[in-house]
C-alpha cells in the first residue's frame, strides 16, 4: 500500500464519519490527526505544541492542505510532495488574505475543525470528539512503522542504559538517550530519569543534575511519524536489594497480567480491574492510585488512559503501553494488540527478562540490569 492508498483508505473512514455527522468537510490542524491521515507527515514548527502549523480540508472528494506562507514550500516539498494533496497558500501578515483563502477552501461546506483558527468561516463548529476514534485501528502500513519505531526505540534506550556509569548526572543521561533517538529522527517529549531516592519518591522524575550512586531509572516516550512508543528501563549498580527486588517482581506480573487481559473487545475497565487484583495479590493493594497506569496509544502519548470505570473496547490492531509502578519501581513497553496475539514493540534484545506465567502463558518483562 501506498502513502496515497493509505491516504486514500482513511479518506473512506473520514467520508463514512460525514455521513454520520451531517457534515462536509472536517478541518484537520492537531498533530495526531494531521500525522495520522498524511500517513506519517508532520505540520508542526514547535514541539511543545500539539497544534500544528497547517491545516488539512478532508471532504468527500479529496484533501487540501492550507498554509501559511512561511511554511507552505515545506509542505509541498517535503511534507506532501507525493501525498497528491494540494497546497494553498495565504500571506502569514495579512489575516484578510487568511480569511479569502478561508472563505475559498470552505466555502459554504457544513466543516467541523480540530482547532477553530482565526480566519475560518464562522460557520465552522467544533469537531465531534468521536473523530479521534478513527485513528485507532491501525493498518498495515502503519503496523510496519510502528514495528521500526519499536525496534528502534527499545534498542536506542537500552543501548543508553548499558553505557550509564555511577557519577553521571540525570540530566546527562536524557542527553545521552535524545541524542542517539535523535540520530534516527526520533523525537523524544517525555525524557524521565531518576537517581536512586528519586526512584522512590517521584513517578513522573524530571532529570536534574543528581549524580547517580546506586540505581537509575531511565523512561522515554519517543515519537516518530506520529506515532508514539514509550518504555521504561532500570540499572542497578551492585545487587538489588530484597525489597527492590519483591517490588520488581511484583510489578512485572502487575504488567504481564495487564498484556495478557488486553485483547480485541474488552474494555481498559476490564482491563485495568484486572491490574487491581494482580496489585494485590501481591501485596501492594494501594499503589495503582499512586499513578495511571496507561491506555491506549497511538498518534498520542496516551489515546485514552485508562481507569476503572473506563468502558472504551480495545479494537484489532491497536497499540497499548501500560505502565505499572510500585515505589522504586516501574515495568513499560510499547505493544501491539492484534486477532492473532499481542506483539512487544520495545522490547530489544540482549536485556535481562523475567518470565511471567499468566492463564498458562508466559510473558517475558524485563529485569534490572544489574552490574556487579
Amino acid at each position: 500500500m501506498t502513502p496515497v492508498q493509505e491516504i486514500d483508505a482513511k479518506r473512506s473512514r473520514i467520508a463514512e464519519f460525514l455521513d454520520q455527522n451531517g457534515l462536509d468537510a472536517v478541518l484537520l490542524t492537531r498533530r495526531a490527526n494531521f500525522a495520522w491521515l498524511t500517513a506519517g507527515c508532520v505540520n508542526h514548527v514547535g514541539q511543545a505544541s500539539e497544534i500544528g502549523n497547517a491545516t488539512l480540508v478532508a471532504t468527500c472528494d479529496g484533501i487540501q492542505c492550507v498554509a501559511n506562507t512561511i511554511e507552505s514550500p515545506r509542505m509541498r516539498a517535503e511534507e506532501l510532495q507525493d501525498r497528491n494533496i494540494e497546497v494553498v497558500e495565504f500571506a502569514w501578515f495579512d489575516t484578510q488574505d487568511a480569511a479569502r483563502v478561508w472563505a475559498d477552501v470552505v466555502g459554504g461546506r457544513k466543516a467541523a475543525a480540530d482547532v477553530i483558527l482565526p480566519g475560518m468561516p464562522g460557520h465552522v463548529v467544533p469537531l465531534p470528539a468521536a473523530f479521534h476514534e478513527l485513528r485507532w485501528q491501525l493498518c498495515e502500513p502503519e503496523m510496519r512503522r510502528y514495528r521500526t519505531l519499536g525496534t528502534a526505540v527499545g534498542a536506542g534506550l537500552q543501548e543508553v542504559c548499558r553505557q550509564i556509569q555511577p557519577g553521571m548526572t540525570e540530566l546527562e543521561i536524557a542527553a545521552a538517550l535524545a541524542a542517539r533517538l535523535n540520530r534516527e529522527g526520533i523525537r523524544t517529549p517525555v525524557l524521565l530519569v531518576a537517581a536512586d531516592e528519586r526512584i522512590d519518591r517521584y513517578r513522573h522524575p524530571l532529570p536534574t543534575p543528581r549524580r547517580i550512586d546506586s540505581r537509575v531509572m531511565a523512561v522515554v516516550s519517543a515519537e516518530r511519524a506520529g506515532l508514539f512508543c514509550s518504555a521504561t528501563r532500570l540499572v542497578s549498580f551492585g545487587p538489588v536489594p530484597p525489597g527492590s527486588r519483591h517490588r520488581h517482581d511484583a510489578v512485572v506480573r502487575v504488567d504481564a497480567s495487564l498484556i495478557a487481559a488486553t485483547r480485541p473487545g474488552r474494555t481498559l475497565g476490564e482491563i485495568f480491574r484486572t491490574a487491581q487484583r494482580s496489585y494485590a495479590e501481591a501485596g501492594y493493594p494501594d499503589e495503582w492510585k499512586r499513578h495511571h497506569q496507561g491506555g491506549s496509544t497511538g498518534y498520542l502519548g496516551r489515546e485514552v488512559r485508562a481507569d476503572p470505570s473506563c468502558n472504551v473496547a480495545v479494537v484489532p490492531n491497536q497499540a497499548f503501553a501500560w505502565n505499572p509502578s510500585i515505589g522504586g519501581t516501574k515495568s513499560e513497553d510499547t505493544i501491539l494488540v492484534t486477532d492473532s496475539g499481542t506483539e512487544i514493540l520495545t522490547q530489544g534484545v540482549d536485556w535481562p527478562m523475567i518470565d511471567v506465567c499468566v492463564d498458562g502463558h508466559t510473558l517475558r518483562r524485563p529485569d534490572i540490569l544489574t552490574w556487579a
